[in-house]
């Protein structure tokens, strides 16, 4: 599909510049045709005068066969000329149609990607969902014991699919608000503190301990969103941390920027899957996937994007067995 836009693109480039470049050609041609005409009406001029009155009678007539030969050079220099022009505006069109649709086809390939990982990451629980309903159904010896805990295996799917479901459309909703209107001032610390308090029963449950370093950095963005990349982090930081670990977040300063650091010292991740560890629906194939079966590879792609919509950056340093350091950039 590409291919054939790519060529259409070209052949569009190609009639513009040969439209443009002809009709320079036949203006020039025009133009140059009546000065050769002056020229040679000028020349006849100067010999009258300079030979007036002419010993034979005569005045010299303009060369016909000269003026045709400078015309017919004249035709010849300008196809030669649109003959150069067309050979490189092809080549040069074709490079850059390649370059104009590069964007446009990354986009589609990771709209289609986006929808096929979605579409199976939606089947899974649904799939789930119906067979153990299909298979009540059939019991004949259904008890309300078993019935219970039929609803409470299929609870667990549907509170999987709501949790799908909510960061699909936090990740829509960030990038079609890339452009954040609700920028204010505000206190780092305040903003991770709150972080810190949504993921305080995930902490207890595994026993460890946040210790979050005390900063009076301010920075500037968007408060609820600025929340939700701190306990993306925080979560991630703890989920795949070892029991009884330790989340150390520290602070420090650049120019016109305020760094925050979240370390741990958790299960970390391989140099193979670091570069893609911000890509939609990727989960790493390492013990970061078999310690945890309910993530969707989101989490990290909502931290990115929310950095990014507040033109920032984001840093992920890291090595198995050793922790991760996530290091947010924002500006202040």
């Amino acid at each position: 599909m590409f291919k054939k836009a790519r060529l259409k693109l070209t052949a569009w480039y190609l009639v513009i510049i040969m439209v443009i470049s002809i009709s320079f050609s036949f203006a020039l041609y025009g133009i140059l045709q009546t000065e050769i005409h002056r020229f040679a009406i000028l020349q006849r001029g100067r010999f009258e005068r300079r030979y007036s009155p002419s010993p034979l009678g005569f005045s010299p007539a303009i060369d016909a066969d000269l003026v045709e030969g400078l015309n017919r050079r004249l035709i010849f220099s300008l196809i030669v000329i649109n003959t150069g022009i067309f050979i490189v505006s092809a080549g040069l069109g074709y490079f850059l149609a390649g370059r104009t649709l590069r964007p446009i086809k990354k986009m589609l390939e990771d709209q289609n990607r986006f929808i096929s990982d979605a579409s199976h990451e939606l089947k899974t629980p649904i799939t789930a969902l119906k067979t153990s309903l299909e298979v009540g159904l059939r019991d004949k010896n259904l008890t309300l014991a078993k019935a219970k805990e039929l609803v409470a295996e299929n609870l667990s799917d549907v509170n999987r699919l709501q949790k799908l479901t909510e960061s699909l459309l936090s990740i829509s909703n960030f990038q079609s608000n890339a452009n954040l209107s609700n920028l204010t001032n505000l206190s780092l610390d305040e903003i991770l503190e709150t972080a810190k308090k949504q993921t305080s029963s995930l902490a207890r449950i595994k026993k460890i301990k946040v210790k979050l370093e005390k900063t009076d950095q301010k920075i500037f963005g968007d408060k609820n969103s600025l929340a939700e990349l701190f306990v993306v982090l925080l979560d991630n930081a703890i989920k795949y941390n070892r029991k009884g670990g330790n989340v150390d977040i520290t602070f420090k300063n650049t120019a016109n920027m305020a760094v925050a650091e979240i370390s741990d010292s958790g299960i970390g991740i391989s140099k193979e899957d670091l570069p893609h560890i911000f890509d939609r629906f990727y989960r790493a194939d390492s013990a970061r996937s078999q310690e945890n079966h309910n993530g969707f590879g989101l989490g990290l792609s909502i931290a990115k994007q929310i950095v990014d919509n507040h033109h920032g950056k984001i840093v992920a340093e890291s090595e198995i067995g050793k922790g991760s350091i996530f290091s947010v950039y924002l500006p202040t």
